[in-house]
């Protein structure tokens, strides 16, 4: 009674179920690296901001790659704002996803390298191409903490790099971008600003990096996963009841013989 397994359409959905148990499995799998990673980030986070500051010239230099152990560092710069070669970053949203502007001022250090200083969120003006109203920066010489950031490129950052942009207008935060503009050497990476606030919180200080959910990265490994093993018990249950179902057709093709009538001559 089992046979008819390998008929045509019950191959076919065997074949199915084979295909289907790997992938699920597989793709449980990926949903379980993501939550690993964002355990991994939420500790690399929660770590490194809670260390004690250091100065950023001791982390990082011209042209150095900030590696992932060091994102968000508290790290520490003194010297004097340069505003006149302020620019202002686009396409950044603040606490509550309104599209705004990021104040990058760099920070000229006593041997004339320079720092950029990401100062916080600012809302765009009546024309988005127009350079927006910018707090000014503090004037004389300052000391500043923040979060150290990672170059921003397209690649990582997912942000289109676009040209014959407004003056003074970027769309990435680049060390090496700007040490062009500036004519001077800009250390590797930037500075996020935590302290001190500015006044009136304008700019708007960048929020701090959640580091305290994990998603439901592993809620869907464990959902895939059970997908997968329900994949064959639901074969077995299909196979018994089309197995029950064809022993009740030939019981029944008997029975109906059986109550035929006799032709008699």
């Amino acid at each position: 009674m089992y046979r008819f397994v390998l008929t045509r359409q019950w191959v076919c959905l065997t074949l199915i179920g084979l295909v289907l148990i790997p992938a699920m499995i597989k793709l449980g799998f990926w949903q379980f690296h993501r939550h690993e990673h964002r355990v991994a980030q939420n500790e690399l986070i929660e770590t490194n901001l809670r260390a004690k500051p250091v100065p950023m010239t001791e982390v990082t230099s011209p042209g150095h790659v900030v590696p992932r152990a060091d994102y968000w560092r508290a790290v520490t710069a003194t010297g004097t704002y340069d505003s006149a070669h302020e620019v202002v970053v686009r396409m950044r949203t603040d606490s509550d996803d309104k599209v705004g502007f990021h104040v990058l001022t760099p920070l000229v250090l006593a041997d004339g390298r320079a720092v950029l200083v990401n100062r916080g969120w600012i809302a765009g003006g009546a024309d988005p191409r127009a350079y927006p109203p910018v707090p000014a920066a503090p004037t004389g010489e300052v000391t500043v903490t923040g979060r150290l950031k990672a170059d921003e490129t397209s690649g990582g950052s997912g942000i289109k790099d676009r040209k014959g942009l407004p003056d003074r207008q970027v769309m990435l935060i680049n060390s090496a971008r700007q040490a062009q503009y500036l004519g001077r050497p800009v250390l590797g990476g930037y500075l996020e600003l935590t302290a001190p606030v500015p006044a009136d919180d304008k700019p708007e200080v960048v929020a701090e990096p959640d580091h305290d959910s994990i998603g439901a990265h592993m809620a869907y490994a464990v959902q895939w996963w059970l997908f997968a093993s329900a994949v064959p018990v639901g074969w077995i249950v299909l196979v018994r009841r089309e197995k029950r179902d064809r022993e009740a057709a030939a019981a029944d093709g008997s029975a109906a013989s059986e109550r035929e009538p006799v032709a008699t001559a």
